[in-house]
C-alpha cells in the first residue's frame, strides 16, 4: 500500500502562470494569528527534518480571497510515521490515508501526505493510496479553489489545478472529471452547493450537470455526514441560496423530500401575501443570519406539515393541526439527519408552539409569565419574528411579547414558590394529586400579584381548599 517517498523535485508547478504570490503574503513576514503560526512551526520543523511541506486546501483558498482563514491545513512528504516521531503531541485520525493530527498549544494541525487515491468503494473512502506527488495529490482533491498549496516562507502558491482562475471568476468546478470525483464521495455534491452558496459562486456546467445526474446517489453516504452539511448551509451560508441551489441541483429531493412537498400549497393571501409554503419558508430562510442550529432547522420545518394539514373551504384555507403533526415530522427530519437528542427536542418545541405567541397578549399574567419563562423561549419568538416577517408583517404579538420581558426583567419570570409539598404535608394535607392542583393554584395567584407571601399562601390553601374537602 505504500511507496518510497517520491522525488520531490517535481513537486514544483512547470508552467510560469502556475506559480504566483498570495497577495496576503511577503517573504519574511510574521504569521497573523495564533493558527497560521502553529502550522507555520510544523512546517519548518518538517522542512528542518529533510521534506517539502505547504499550506494546503481551504486555507489557501481563503488567503487568495483576502479572508482570514479559521484554520491551516499542511501537506506534506513525510509519511505519517515521520510526523508522529517529529512532534511531541500527535493524534493519528488516519495513518493508513497518511493523516496525522498535529497538536500544538492545544490547537490541532492536519497534516497529510501526498497521494494518489485508488477506486473508491464505499462512496467515501479510496481502498487504498500511495504516497506520490504534491501534483498528483492536488488532482485528487475536489474542488480546484480547494486543490492549491501555499508555501509560507516565500508567498508562493502552487496551483496545478487553475485555482486562482476560478477564485477570480467565482466559479465552483471539479478537478478533472465531475462524475469521477462525486462516484468517489458523493458528499462533494452537498459541498459544491455549500462552497456555492457560501461565497457567492456558481457551479461551472458540466460539475452542475454531473450533479443533477447523480442526485439520486447523495443518500448513499452516512446520513450524519449529509446531516452535517445540510446544518453548515443553514448557519454558514445565505441560507436560502443554499437551498435554492439545493433544489435546482436536485439534491433536496432524496435529502429532504418533506421540504420540496412544500411547493405549490396555497396559503390564504390575507395571512399569506407572499404565496405558496415553499415561498414562505425560503423568505424565512433568507432573514436567518448566523443562528443557531436549533433555530435554522426550526424555521426551516416550521410549516411542514402544512401539506398534510390543508383544508379548503369557499371563505379559506386553513392548516389546522399543523403545529402538532409538525413537531413529530421535525424531530423526524432532525433525526434521519442524526441530530443530536437535545436538538431534535428544542427543534420540536419550536415547531410545535411557533404560533403561541399570538395569544399571549389574552393570556392571563400567571399564563404569560410561565410562557415567558419556557426553556428555549427567545428562539422562539426569534422564530415569530421571521416568521411574521415572511408572511403579512404583523409584529404586535411578537412586540407584546419582548415588552412584557422588559416589563418583568427586574423580577424573576418564575420566582420561588411560596408554598411548597412540605408546607401541605405540615398542614395535613394527605399527599395526592391535590398537591399539584393546590400548588398551581398558589402558583397562579402569585404570579397574578394577589399572593405575595408565604403566610398569606398558607391563609388562601386553607380557605379555598378545607381539609374535610
Amino acid at each position: 500500500m505504500r511507496a518510497a517517498p517520491a522525488d520531490m523535485t517535481k513537486a514544483r508547478p512547470t508552467t510560469a502562470e502556475s506559480a504566483i504570490r498570495d497577495p496576503q503574503s511577503e517573504s519574511g513576514a510574521p504569521p497573523r494569528t495564533a493558527s497560521e503560526r502553529n502550522a507555520r512551526s510544523v512546517v519548518t520543523r518538517l522542512r528542518r527534518a529533510g521534506y517539502h511541506a505547504y499550506f494546503a486546501g481551504g486555507c489557501v483558498r481563503d488567503r487568495l480571497r483576502g479572508v482570514e482563514p479559521s484554520d491551516y491545513d499542511v501537506a506534506t512528504d513525510a509519511p505519517a510515521e515521520t510526523v508522529q516521531q517529529l512532534f511531541e503531541r500527535t493524534v493519528p485520525v488516519g495513518v493508513q490515508f497518511g493523516v496525522v493530527l498535529v497538536v500544538i498549544d492545544g490547537q490541532p494541525i492536519e497534516v497529510a501526505t501526498f497521494r494518489a487515491d485508488a477506486e473508491y468503494r464505499d462512496g467515501r473512502h479510496p481502498s487504498s493510496v500511495r504516497f506520490t506527488t504534491a501534483e498528483e495529490d492536488a488532482r485528487r482533491r475536489d474542488f480546484t479553489i480547494n486543490g492549491m498549496f501555499l508555501d509560507p516562507e516565500s508567498g508562493e502558491v502552487i496551483d496545478y489545478v487553475g485555482g486562482r482562475a476560478d477564485i477570480a471568476a467565482r466559479v465552483i468546478r471539479a478537478i478533472g472529471d465531475p462524475r469521477e470525483r462525486f462516484h468517489e464521495d458523493r458528499l462533494r455534491m452537498l459541498r459544491a452547493v455549500r462552497f456555492a452558496a457560501g461565497l457567492g459562486y456558481t457551479i461551472e456546467p458540466a460539475t452542475f450537470a454531473a450533479i443533477r445526474a447523480l442526485a439520486p446517489e447523495v443518500t448513499g453516504i452516512a446520513w450524519e455526514r449529509i446531516g452535517d452539511e445540510i446544518v453548515r448551509i443553514l448557519t454558514e451560508c445565505p441560507a436560502r441560496a443554499g437551498f435554492e441551489l439545493l433544489d435546482a441541483t436536485g439534491l433536496l429531493e432524496p435529502v429532504l423530500p418533506e421540504v420540496t412537498r412544500l411547493k405549490g400549497v396555497e396559503q390564504s393571501p390575507d395571512y399569506h401575501p407572499e404565496g405558496d409554503v415553499f415561498r414562505h419558508t425560503l423568505l424565512i430562510l433568507e432573514q436567518l443570519d448566523r443562528p443557531t442550529e436549533t433555530l435554522a432547522l426550526g424555521a426551516l420545518l416550521h410549516d411542514i406539515a402544512k401539506p398534510l394539514c390543508m383544508n379548503r373551504t369557499d371563505e379559506r384555507i386553513t392548516f389546522y393541526g399543523h403545529c402538532e403533526q409538525g413537531e413529530t415530522m421535525a424531530i423526524a427530519v432532525c433525526q434521519r439527519l442524526r441530530r443530536s437528542s437535545a436538538v431534535w427536542e428544542r427543534v420540536g418545541y419550536l415547531v410545535r408552539n411557533h404560533l403561541r405567541h399570538l395569544h399571549a397578549p389574552e393570556m392571563r399574567r400567571s399564563t404569560l409569565r410561565r410562557f415567558l419563562a419556557e426553556d428555549g423561549i427567545d428562539e422562539l419568538l426569534d422564530l415569530a419574528r421571521i416568521d411574521a416577517l415572511a408572511s403579512n408583517r404583523d409584529l404586535r404579538c411578537h412586540d407584546f411579547c419582548r415588552a412584557q420581558q422588559a416589563a418583568f426583567a427586574n423580577e424573576p419570570l418564575r420566582p420561588p414558590p411560596l408554598v411548597r409539598g412540605r408546607d401541605l404535608l405540615g398542614l395535613g394535607y394527605p399527599p395526592g394529586p391535590l398537591f399539584s392542583e393546590v400548588l398551581k393554584a398558589v402558583e397562579d395567584r402569585q404570579l397574578e400579584g394577589e399572593l405575595t407571601s408565604r403566610e398569606e399562601a398558607l391563609e388562601w390553601v386553607q380557605r379555598q381548599y378545607p381539609r374535610s374537602r
